[in-house]
């Protein structure tokens, strides 16, 4: 009987709020900024969020935080909402901040009315300057004494557009020592003449981000608010801004973020990366977005068991990238249809097969699916293998290709090399072997045991492939703490293109959705590039994590 999985600290707060009555119905939400693409630490937040509604029977709002309008496009949502999906989840609302702003700025009228909150004209380092210091309190200015009435009318003129850009901004009236900074009399609301991609030219002033996200999860009754460990010291402005405002109580918790080795999760330096053209775009299979990885060929299913494998704390830590990989491979071994491809080809003549013979050779699909079945696989009188296969003067313990060696050629039958082509530079060029016609697999009676078995591909029914290695994006383990700038750890050999390889016919035909395994070599996917003239495959992992080994060495 298997162990039931104890509950993290989130769920066991729920358990404990339904159990007391606290809610009928647990409500959540996922509120990313439509400012760039979702990487995995976005993946862990969407798992935790529609994960929970899930097990408790509740739902989860997709709401974008659209209150910056000099950073958010339209692409961006788009692109979250296919991630959302395609990572197997459905919102129950989608929702915008910018759909609160008549509701948030009424608000801030509220708060000014009952002396809570003052329009400071101020510069931004004048306001720096008086809130002083951790250990000296801030000083409030002449700003702070207006009645709630001058307030009022000069925040209805800043709605109204009649002041510049920086030359006002609505800040609460907290406490000006209090120990936590972000009570210093925070700024709620600025001005900001930019078009907004939702509502146009309607408003020139936006709330600032703690302004909007406790009154929207308010707004929409969420009653557990999950987010990253960096917004601890943001609860306390959270929870006065509901307690003033008489609103519903949504309260908020804190978990650690995913910091992941051999990655950076910094939108600022995702960003770095694609304008610099140190990758090709957002979905450049190296980069940790999630566009990347479904380009990747990493599947839905492993990402979601890997953000439950990590499970949910409350003290940062670094996770190991070959975690990420583990769960992929698992996932993809189930999946992935068995194919053979052949790299760095070395022909092989069959000098004792009948010239202009093909046999349909049966090879199983996928030997972890009973139900995979079958396809046929063309063998004839000239063969590819991949030259590391064969070696002159082979060591003791080489079990592969060799003159006078006899080894299986997968699916099909046993050779022997008996004589190898060079051209006048003394490179080998072409290996002469003849096959035991009694050997072939599926009704094998020549009694014969060989160690070594090969991948090949028939030459005149070879199919030309492009195929990208791609391998991690950076060479220090804990990029953010590595010397230098990070651009300084880019790994040179993260992507290496194969730009002609040899396949099986059965690779033509290819959707972007299925999974291969190209046997002895890894998993890999069709990439959007391909075209009917030019199919192209993306390597999604190695078979086995040759990462763990070269770190061993180190």
């Amino acid at each position: 009987m298997s162990e039931e999985k104890s509950l993290n600290f989130i769920e066991e707060i729920i358990e404990k709020d339904l159990a007391e009555g606290k809610y009928n119905k647990i409500v959540t939400r996922f509120p990313p900024e439509p400012n760039g693409y979702l990487h995995v630490g976005h993946a862990k937040s969407i798992c935790l969020n529609f994960g929970l509604a899930k097990k408790y029977g509740g739902k989860t709002n997709l709401r974008f935080d659209d209150t910056n309008p000099s950073t958010e496009e339209t692409e961006y949502v788009e692109s979250i909402k296919e991630d959302v999906k395609w990572l197997g989840f459905e919102w129950a609302n989608e929702l915008y901040a910018s759909d609160y702003f008549e509701a948030l700025y009424q608000f801030a009228i509220s708060l000014i009315k009952k002396g809570l909150a003052y329009v400071d004209d101020s510069s931004s380092d004048e306001i720096a300057e008086q809130k002083g210091t951790p250990s000296t309190a801030g000083k409030r200015n002449k700003f702070s004494e207006r009645t709630a009435e001058e307030n009022e009318l000069l925040f209805e003129e800043m709605r109204a557009g009649k002041y510049p850009d920086g030359s006002k901004v609505l800040r609460a009236k907290i406490d000006m020592a209090s120990s936590n900074m972000l009570l210093r009399d925070p700024i709620i609301y600025r001005i900001k003449h930019a078009h907004h991609h939702r509502t146009g030219d309607n408003w020139c002033i936006y709330p600032m981000y703690d302004f909007a996200h406790g009154q929207s999860d308010s707004i929409e009754n969420i009653t557990h608010s999950i987010c990253t460990l960096e917004f601890i010291p943001h609860r306390a402005l959270y929870d006065w801004l509901i307690e003033k405002l008489e609103i519903f109580p949504s309260h908020q918790y804190e978990f650690a973020r995913l910091n992941m080795t051999f990655t950076i999760m910094s939108k600022r330096k995702l960003l770095q990366l694609v304008t610099e053209n140190f990758v090709n775009g957002w979905d450049d299979p190296r980069m940790p977005t999630i566009s990347g990885m479904r380009r990747r060929g990493f599947t839905p299913e492993s990402i979601r068991e890997f953000c439950d494998k990590i499970g949910v704390a409350k003290r940062e830590n670094l996770i190991d990238f070959g975690l990420l990989e583990f769960c992929v491979r698992e996932h993809l071994n189930k999946i992935s249809l068995r194919r053979m491809v052949v790299f760095d080809p070395l022909k092989v003549v069959i000098t004792n097969y009948e010239e202009g013979r093909v046999e349909l050779m049966q090879s199983e699909n996928n030997p972890e699916d009973e139900n995979g079945g079958y396809r046929e696989v063309p063998f004839s009188r000239e063969l590819y293998i991949e030259r590391e296969d064969f070696m002159e003067s082979p060591s003791k313990k080489y079990f592969r290709l060799a003159p006078g060696q006899m080894v299986r050629l997968k699916s099909a039958y046993i050779i022997t090399c008996d004589e190898v082509i060079k051209d006048n530079s003394g490179n080998i060029i072409e290996l002469r072997c003849s096959y035991l016609p009694e050997s072939k697999s599926g009704g094998d009676s020549s009694g014969l045991k060989v160690k070594g078995t090969l991948h090949w591909v028939s030459v005149a029914h070879a199919v030309a492939a492009e195929i990208r290695l791609y391998d991690r994006l950076f060479t220090a383990e804990n990029v953010d703490a590595a010397e230098g700038d990070f651009k300084d750890h880019i790994n040179p050999d993260s992507l290496q293109v194969i730009q002609t390889a040899y396949a099986e016919p059965a690779l033509t035909g290819s959707n972007l959705i299925d999974r291969y395994q190209f046997i002895r070599k890894g998993y890999f996917c069709l990439d959007k590039d391909s075209t009917n003239e030019k199919i192209i495959f993306n390597r999604t992992v190695t078979l086995k994590d040759t990462w763990a080994k070269e770190v061993k060495k180190g």
